[in-house]
This record gives structure tokens, C-alpha cells and sequence, in this order.
């Protein structure tokens, strides 16, 4: 065999491998929408405008950015009640966004873009307190639009317009950041308006990258460990399978894979821990199945996809086609 055969066979291999490795094909059965519901309208007449959404219990939450507002339901979407109203000041939000409930489900937490902070509310609506000013400090925000908070009470903030994510203590004390303070970038660590935050039962921390494109995990001790996102996750949109366009928030499901809302894609992309993608939610459906921009993601212990339809201003919920095989048949 001479080399220019060699060379041509190598090259050919190397790009089935790009090819496997950039453009997977799903590895799971496809969900299948459930239902959606929308908003009431504010006692003021105020449009809603959903963004963020939790599960805690049997219950619902979604943050209304429009009527600056937290609506809560049950399961299938019946409305419950709603709290807060627009303001800055205690039990008042400015824009809320995305949220968390933290392990013992007591309390949720609501990232405040216009207010710079965390404040946090009893599952009733009472305010317990805020956390964060604004600024670009240590333990400060500038816009903040994603909360998580670990088993410990500590919180990981991201901290849209300083590019980082902050671990503060349950009271507020700075521990330490991801990223740098007010720098973009394309390199491992570095951030783009960073939007969500998410852990994966180990530890790990799994941030959307938002204007990257791209999803990034560190391990508990701050180091980096991987990132996903369309060929060497180097900013590079597109709408294949695994690739982003606009990466606005990330989930955990009970088996611990990762849910990602791909915002401009107008779906939910489903991957393993370790960032294999195994299938897309409601970009290739048709009807009322289909999403438009999709802000935030949530699953329920039973493996249900709560989804927030930003462009469709509602609420959709998908379930794993097997698994409703598997009911239908018992």
C-alpha cells in the first residue's frame, strides 16, 4: 500500500470520527407531549411573561418576569396561587428569573436580574431575606440569572453580566468563582453571560454558557473537567444534534443525566453526565408539540419534562414515550 493511500485512509477515518463524534444521532426514545397551560393574568391586567421553573412536591413555580410575580400550580397545570409583585423591596421582585428549592424543600430561591440579588421565599410566599448587591464585588451581582443551592445551603450564583458563577455560603459570604470578573472567552473556565447552574449527583457543577454556546463542568474542587457544545465547544452554533444556539438553562433529572433548554434551536437537548447527547425535545414537532425559545427546564422524580415555551408564553410538559408504553401496557 503506498503512503497516499495510507494518508487518504487516515483522513477518511478521521473524518468519520469528527463526524460520529459531532453529529450524534439519538440513543433514547423520544418524549411525547403531555399538555401545556398558560399563565393567569396579573390583578393588574399585567401580561405574563414566564422565565424560570422549579418542582417542589407536587407543586409547580414559575417566575413571571412580566408581572413580576411567582404563579404556582400542581402538576397538570391547575393554578394554586401566586406571590410577590413588582418592587425592591422585601417580598417584592424586579424581573425574576430562574430558581431553586433547596434539599429539605423549604425554600425557594429567585434570581432578581433588575435587583442584583437572591431573595428567598417560604413555599407559601412569605420573603425570608435577600442575598447579594449589585456590583461586580465578591458577593455582589450584576444581573444574576441562575440559582442553585447544594445540600449544604450553599448557593451558586450566575452572574450574567460579570461573566462568572459565585459559591457564596448560606448567608451570603463569598467562597469562591468560577470564571474572571468582567472577561469573556472562548477557553475552558472562561464565560460568555453565563445563565444557569446546575449539580450533577457527584458534585460536579454544570453551567450554561449562554452566549458560548456551550455547557461547561467543573468538579466540586473548582476544576474545570469538560465542555460540550458543537466541535471543540469554541463558540460554534448550529442546530444539530449536540450543538447550541444560546444555552439559557440546565437541569438534572433523577437519573442524573443533564437537560439543557436550547433557546434559538427551540428545543430541550437531553445528555449523560458525561455530555453524550441521547435526544432532543420539541424541535421537530409539529402543532402544539412544537417550542418556541425555551428559557428553562425542569424534571420531575418521575422523569416528566416541564419546559418554559418563552415564545409560546406557556407551559409544556413532555414524558418519555417508553415510559408511557410501558404504562399503557399495565
Amino acid at each position: 500500500m503506498t503512503r497516499r493511500a495510507i494518508l487518504f485512509i487516515t483522513l477518511g477515518l478521521l473524518i468519520l470520527a469528527a463526524w460520529w463524534h459531532w453529529f450524534p444521532r439519538a440513543r433514547e426514545a423520544d418524549y411525547r407531549f403531555a399538555g401545556s397551560w398558560t399563565l393567569p393574568t396579573s390583578k393588574d391586567g399585567t401580561s405574563a411573561i414566564p422565565i424560570g421553573i422549579v418542582i417542589a412536591g407536587k407543586e409547580v413555580f414559575v417566575s413571571d418576569a412580566g408581572s413580576h410575580r411567582i404563579v404556582v400550580f400542581d402538576k397538570e397545570g391547575n393554578y394554586i396561587r401566586d406571590f410577590a409583585g413588582e418592587g425592591d423591596g422585601p417580598g417584592e421582585l424586579g424581573r425574576p428569573m430562574l430558581m431553586d428549592v433547596d434539599d429539605q424543600g423549604n425554600r425557594l430561591y429567585v434570581a432578581e436580574y433588575l435587583n442584583d440579588r437572591i431573595q428567598m421565599f417560604s413555599l407559601q410566599g412569605d420573603p425570608l431575606g435577600t442575598i447579594g448587591t449589585p456590583g461586580s464585588g465578591p458577593g455582589e451581582f450584576d444581573a444574576p440569572s441562575g440559582v442553585k443551592v447544594d445540600v449544604t445551603g450553599r448557593l451558586y450564583v450566575a452572574d450574567f453580566f460579570n461573566h462568572r458563577v459565585q459559591v457564596l455560603t448560606p448567608d451570603g459570604n463569598f467562597i469562591k468563582q468560577f470564571g474572571t470578573t468582567g472577561k469573556t472567552g472562548i477557553k475552558s473556565s472562561f464565560f460568555n453571560y453565563p445563565t444557569d447552574v446546575a449539580l450533577l449527583p457527584n458534585g460536579n457543577l454544570i453551567v450554561a454558557d449562554a452566549y458560548n454556546d456551550r455547557i461547561q463542568v467543573f468538579g466540586p474542587d473548582g476544576s474545570f473537567l469538560r465542555k460540550w457544545g458543537g466541535p471543540l465547544a469554541m463558540n460554534i452554533h448550529g442546530p444539530f444534534n449536540g450543538w447550541f444556539k444560546t444555552v439559557t438553562a440546565v437541569a438534572v433529572g433523577p437519573d442524573g443525566n443533564v437537560f439543557a433548554a436550547d433557546f434559538y434551536n427551540n428545543r430541550i437537548q437531553k445528555f449523560s453526565p458525561q455530555g453524550k447527547f441521547l435526544v432532543g425535545i420539541g424541535s421537530k414537532d409539529n402543532g402544539p408539540a412544537r417550542l418556541k425559545y425555551p428559557t428553562d427546564v425542569a424534571v420531575d422524580d418521575e422523569g416528566s419534562v416541564y419546559i418554559v415555551d418563552f415564545g409560546n408564553r406557556r407551559i409544556a410538559r413532555f414524558v418519555s414515550i417508553s415510559k408511557t408504553d410501558r404504562i399503557e401496557m399495565n
